[in-house]
């Protein structure tokens, strides 16, 4: 099974509206690892991994619950992460 992780910038109304722990939420969903957390500029960093076909699964069910708070976002695979074993927010 190959590994792939996601790293997203979400941009718009992404924060004071819940959407990291939406993000936690959906992800607890799919067989992934990871982390969301604030950006100083108001963004939202998210990061994503597990199988390929997981990660896009997850990242489009944040986008679904989060549709009318986004309003961009930048989407890049980059290498796998070790050692992760759940999904959580970073402060």
């Amino acid at each position: 099974m190959a590994i792939a992780r996601a790293h997203v910038i979400f941009s718009g109304r992404v924060q004071g509206v819940g959407f990291r722990y939406t993000a936690r939420r959906a992800a607890g969903g799919f067989d992934v690892t990871g982390w969301v957390r604030n950006l100083p500029d108001g963004r939202v960093e998210f990061e994503a991994q597990g199988e390929r076909a997981e990660v896009e699964a997850c990242l489009e069910e944040v986008r679904s619950r989060m549709r009318s708070c986004i309003h961009g976002e930048e989407v890049s695979w980059i290498g796998a992460a070790a050692g992760e074993t759940d999904f959580g927010i970073r402060f």
